[in-house]
């Protein structure tokens, strides 16, 4: 019997041994090497010998051209659909490392360069992201002139590709591929690189282009409203059906995520974006432009974009500049019923056009109910079968019988697919749009960081409507900020702080939506008055802010309150002190006025 248990015991160790051999991580060296690395990358990771693979680069810079690319149909959320050229494709892997040792990248033409689908531990380091070549256009305005409809650029040339056509601008000219207009468009300021002050965003397709004797370029454009101011930089991205081809990084349907020390310099849409990924990690890494460049701009989209991602969502010492949209955008999805097929069977349609082939549910998944007029959730259930008609339409089968007085045109949220989210000393500035917006239920914490926003600096906003992006906050700390020169565009409808629900002429506008968040212990240097804009909240709390009045610019609305409160209970401004002329501090509803407490504030004219 013990001859027979050690025979057993020996067995055990061989299987255990041959278990850890057969899964061993194998590791992939690179060298610097002159010309297009794509094909080498690409057999390397088909005929990975496991499913745990380490690509390791020595420093260097690394070309990447599309020509023998991957090529496969992606739905890529909030970018566009299509066929995709895939460089680093990272499937069905258990773990994978990549360590750059301070490697550049270069990428060339329309390409997503790395894209991770199904993987359990992703770990990402040590890298630089950009394009040879940026898929924009720009020019320095040298004239404007209303009265004729026309301003000149003198353009820029060196490091960009275009071409002057039949009286248009094509651009960039690579692989065969051009925008169809000029498209989305903005000016900067030259020094700064920034957003230029005032501006609005455009969308530029001129009537046509003629160039001057000095070279310089001549865009007539009969539609054009808001002229950009001479002496800064017209920058255009293309039009929007082809200028968000994809992200950076992709990675959905993964999970135990780091990336550490990864800059990205450009992208033809966002930076990092994560589809039902979960527990994710971004350190010290940065989007910006290149020191030395000429760019105004990054990248094409948001730096960074969770769409029904869960666990926990760390952002901390991160540099996000130059981008063409959100630093953060953290959300989940609603879908519409389209029909009521029986007793636990519903079918629902996705609604936005870069939506399309989104994974709203998975078997398993608790779903919430959000039936007309109440834009509060109201009940739950759980998937038990999903079968996907097409892009558009899903058919959902739920665990226990549908409520009663559910209907046609009623909303869905997926409740399991929430992040906890933190951002924790970040610098988020010169970019459009907003530092932040996040729509999640769970715990939110962002701390520590400094902020300055062309529209409001942090938003927190779910839509029931246009991008139906869920949904409403119940638990948000926003502490110990540096808000510095936001609200520099020219949009009204911006602060500090908006708390703002977008939804449909359905839902009752008047019922809360977001509940419990906190603003306190900020720094807040801006030269325009709006500091908090609230609609529809349950319990808000303004206090211990410092609030200073500078001059860097002439305020664009004067007559804006520094709060304003609709429809609000449960609120409380207490211990705030302000600096400045505004007298101008509180405009709120009678609802709101109501259920508010106001305390201990210093310096305020009319808030005590």
């Amino acid at each position: 019997m013990k001859n027979k248990s050690q025979i057993f015991s020996l067995i055990a160790v061989l299987m255990l041994f041959c278990s850890c051999s057969s899964s061993a991580q194998e590791t992939i060296n690179f060298k610097p090497t002159d010309g297009d690395l794509t094909w080498e990358v690409r057999n390397t990771i088909e005929n990975a010998k496991t499913k745990d693979i380490k690509l390791v680069f020595e420093k260097g810079t690394y070309t990447f051209h599309t020509d023998y690319a991957i090529g496969k149909y992606l739905y890529i959320t909030n970018h566009g659909n299509g066929f995709k050229k895939i460089i680093f494709n990272f499937e069905g892997f258990n773990s994978v490392e990549i360590e750059g040792n301070g490697s550049e990248f270069i990428f060339r033409g329309q390409a997503a360069p790395m894209v991770f689908e199904g993987c359990n531990k992703i770990d990402v380091k040590n890298v630089t992201i950009d394009w040879d070549i940026p898929f924009s256009f720009q020019g320095d305005v040298m004239a404007v002139n209303k009265e004729e409809h026309y301003y000149d650029l003198k353009p820029y040339t060196k490091g960009f590709s275009w071409d002057l056509k039949r009286g248009q601008i094509e651009f960039p000219g690579i692989n065969h591929f051009n925008f169809t207009s000029l498209g989305s468009s903005l000016s900067h300021n030259k020094e700064s690189k920034a957003v230029d002050y005032g501006a609005m965003d455009q969308t530029l397709n001129p009537n046509y282009v003629e160039k001057l004797s000095n070279g310089n370029l001549r865009f007539h454009d009969k539609n054009m409203k808001n002229f950009p101011r001479v002496g800064s930089v017209l920058q255009s991205k293309g039009d929007k059906k082809n200028n968000r081809y994809a992200p950076a990084f992709l990675v959905r349907n993964s999970k135990n995520i780091i990336f550490d020390k990864v800059v990205i310099h450009h992208a033809l849409g966002m930076g990092f974006l994560f589809e039902r990924s979960e527990d994710i990690d971004i350190l010290n890494s940065g989007i910006y432009i290149r020191e030395g460049s000429d760019r105004v701009i990054s990248i094409i989209a948001d730096a960074t974009h969770f769409a029904n991602c869960k666990g926990d969502i760390l952002i901390e010492n991160c540099r996000f500049e130059g981008m063409y949209d959100d630093g953060t955008n953290v959300h989940g999805t609603y879908v519409e019923i389209d029909k009521i097929l029986d007793s636990k069977t519903v079918r629902v349609a996705l609604k936005h056009d870069q939506q399309m082939g989104f994974e709203f549910a998975g078997v398993g998944d608790d779903i919430w109910f959000i039936k007309n007029p109440n834009p509060q959730r109201a009940g739950e259930n759980q998937v038990t079968s999903v079968k996907v008609i097409n892009d558009y339409f899903t058919e959902l089968t739920f665990k226990n019988e549908l409520p009663s007085d559910l209907n046609k045109g009623d909303i869905l949220e997926n409740k399991t697919w929430n992040p906890n989210f933190t951002m924790r000393g970040n610098t988020i500035r010169d970019h459009r749009a907003r530092n932040i917006i996040i729509k999640t239920p769970n715990k939110i914490i962002i701390e520590d960081n400094d902020l300055s926003s062309m529209m409001s600096s942090i938003m927190l906003r779910g839509e029931s409507f246009y991008w139906f992006e869920s949904g409403n906050v119940e638990d948000v700390i926003i502490r110990n900020n540096r808000f510095e020169y936001c609200n520099y565009g020219g949009a009204t409808d911006h602060a500090i702080l908006k708390v703002s629900p977008r939804l449909g002429k359905t839902f009752d506008q008047t019922i809360s939506y977001d509940r419990n968040i906190v603003f306190e212990n900020n720094t807040i240097k801006t030269f325009d008055n709006g500091i908090v804009w609230a609609d529809r909240v349950d319990g808000l709390v303004i206090k211990y802010n410092t609030i200073i009045q500078t001059n860097t610019e002439k305020p664009q609305f004067p007559n804006r309150a520094t709060f304003e409160l609709f429809n609000c209970i449960n609120v409380e401004i207490s211990k705030n002190s302000y600096k400045g002329s505004v007298t101008n501090n509180l405009k709120v509803d009678k609802k709101t006025s109501e259920n508010m407490v106001i305390k201990g504030n210093k310096g305020f004219e009319n808030l005590k």
